[in-house]
């Protein structure tokens, strides 16, 4: 049991997450916008950092772990505007972003990939992957037994 994770989910509730059940969330999280978020059931979140100015999808059975940051905007910098750009993060069934690891803007991080420890996810990563470094690639299968 996470002290204080049903409060944690009842607060993001209030304020417009959609959040699935048995979904534990850890101290110290932080969440730009609770409205555009979307958890599915036992999913774990740890303290990481949701910079979610676009949507952001965690499906059931996920683990973001410590210090993870999920990042859904950027600037262009090809412009002397530096107009923000943003675009949503999908983390589909199973998977795993490793403690302080980086997923970027517009990425969909597929069904059971893991995303290693200190990692950035510049690209989407495949199904049943584990990927590491930065940029991230794909360094074998996974396989669950």
């Amino acid at each position: 049991m996470v002290p204080f994770s049903a409060l944690l989910v009842f607060i993001l509730r209030l304020f417009g997450a959609k959040i699935g059940k048995e979904v534990r969330i850890k101290p110290g999280i932080h969440i730009k916008y609770p409205w555009k978020l979307t958890i599915g059931n036992y999913s774990w979140l740890a303290d990481c950092y949701i910079e979610n100015l676009d949507f952001v999808h965690i499906a059931e059975n996920c683990c973001i772990s410590q210090q993870a940051m999920l990042i859904t905007g950027n600037h262009d910098f090809s412009k002397t505007s530096f107009d923000l750009i943003t675009k949503p993060i999908t983390i589909e069934e199973g998977a795993w972003i490793g403690a302080g690891a980086i997923v970027g803007p517009g990425l969909r991080v597929k069904s059971h990939s893991v995303l290693t420890m200190g990692s950035m996810a510049t690209k989407d990563l495949e199904a049943y992957t584990i990927n590491q470094g930065n940029p991230a690639v794909n360094i074998k299968e996974r396989k669950i037994l």
